[in-house]
């Protein structure tokens, strides 16, 4: 069973195309062309429920515009969507009960007053009663450490602590399921962990699916076991972490510390040397040369510890997404 059902998503959108000067305004004027631009072409995923989802991308591939499909704020070109069992453009009430939507750069709380006035009109809106608000509000604000902050104008809040008020905002009527689009958007390292916690803590109370688009490669690692990614509108990775370290890195990562020095160009008959400093260098080599090349560093070079490691998450997207021909076979 699904919770999340896209099969064959695409939207496209329409843009004018003016040439220069006034001849070009006069013609924009009276006969207008368009080209049309994929924002998202033909995804398709499923995600079960309870399952905390990382959604990757550069800027600019699709993940916003496909948020905003699942939640139902745009209708799709073409294909077909099914949240919690609804049609997202339909907007139905009772598929509004069931989701929210959380994007990092947007707030929803009222600047100037306290953030539980702005609780008070989403309690209204989801018709929530006295008694069930008021101890959401306590679990929430507890699990968010948010006590003591909510009587408080929302402009005096700091940045973590108005994210954590956004959250509470968009919880209060327990969805289950949560689109969040860069939650911890400039946040700082502390107020970063803190919102990850949250969502971990959430998940595992509520059962909540949860779909998470973020630059910050710390929140994928830390709450997603599986990730969806995305370029040029096209769905090109499905899977798990691991899996995309096999996939797209083909390739391990190797930390020396000599016992003297020597010239770099001894290590470059080893692999590609990323990093050489005094004595310590570290070198990627690709995977099926690994162990005899290992082994041959062992005997020629004067080692006194050697790690062999993955790449880290960050340079592989970065990899990725700098590559066109891994674009080419995803």
């Amino acid at each position: 069973m699904s919770q999340i059902r896209a099969e064959n998503l695409s939207k496209f959108y329409p843009v004018a195309l003016k040439e220069p000067g006034f001849v070009g305004t006069i013609r924009h004027f009276f006969k207008r062309k368009y080209r049309q631009v994929e924002a998202v072409r033909d995804v398709s995923f499923q995600i079960a429920p309870g399952e905390v989802v990382g959604f990757l991308g550069p800027n600019g591939a699709g993940k916003t515009t496909t948020l905003k499909l699942l939640s139902g704020l745009i209708y799709p070109s073409v294909g077909r969507v099914e949240v919690a069992g609804h049609q997202p453009f339909k907007r139905e009430y009772a598929f509004l009960r069931k989701i929210t939507l959380v994007m990092g750069n947007k707030q929803q709380l009222i600047w100037d007053l306290p953030a539980a006035d702005s609780f008070r009109v989403n309690a209204a809106v989801y018709e929530i009663p006295e008694p069930e608000f008021k101890k959401r509000v306590a679990e929430l604000s507890e699990m968010l450490s948010l006590e003591g902050k909510l009587n408080q104008p929302v402009r005096k809040l700091s940045l973590g602590e108005r994210m954590k008020a956004e959250l509470l905002a968009a919880l209060l009527h327990r969805p289950q399921v949560l689109f969040l689009d860069e939650p911890t958007l400039g946040l700082d390292v502390n107020a970063q962990v803190a919102v990850r916690e949250f969502l971990r803590a959430y998940n595992q109370r509520y059962q909540a699916t949860i779909l998470l688009t973020s630059h910050y490669m710390a929140d994928i690692t830390a709450l997603c076991e599986r990730v969806l990614m995305i370029h040029r509108g096209g769905l090109i990775y499905d899977g798990g972490l691991e899996g995309l370290l096999k996939r797209f890195a083909p390739y391990r990562e190797v930390r020396l510390q000599l016992g003297q020095p020597i010239a770099r160009a001894r290590l470059e008959q080893f692999g590609e040397v990323r990093a050489w400093e005094g004595l310590e260098a570290r070198l990627l080599l690709r995977r099926e040369d690994l162990v005899p090349l290992v082994g041959r560093m062992l005997q020629e070079l004067p080692i006194d510890d050697l790690e062999v490691r993955e790449p880290a998450i960050e340079e592989v997207i970065g990899q990725v997404f700098a590559n066109s021909s891994l674009m080419a076979e995803g």
